[in-house]
């Protein structure tokens, strides 16, 4: 990856305390993992920033990179990775998910 890419996706989670790099935006997700996160993190009362990598196949392959994660979504809490839609759920469902919500930056 470039260093301009790694630079960009660095600030956009910096700049925002949660991040969820997803398919598609926090009204119309256009995949069932991005919209199960989306859902997730919506019963969970959280703001945060949707990018949409469908509109940006350089982020889209970037973040891959980046997290060294092959898929999309991807959740950011902190400057922190969390993981995809089956670690977000797991940690959903075992009430972890909300501390690491709610836990200061």
């Amino acid at each position: 990856m470039n260093q301009p890419l790694r630079e960009r996706i660095g600030e956009i989670i910096a700049s925002n305390r949660i991040v969820l790099f997803m398919k598609g935006n926090k009204q119309f997700p256009q995949c069932g993992f991005s919209a199960q996160v989306v859902n997730i993190l919506g019963q969970s009362g959280a703001d945060f920033r949707a990018v949409n990598v469908l509109t940006d196949p350089e982020v889209r392959e970037g973040i891959k990179q980046f997290s060294n994660w092959p898929t999309i979504p991807q959740l950011y809490v902190g400057g922190n990775f969390i993981g995809g839609c089956d670690i977000v759920t797991q940690l959903y469902e075992s009430g972890e998910l909300e501390r690491i919500l709610q836990a200061p930056s």
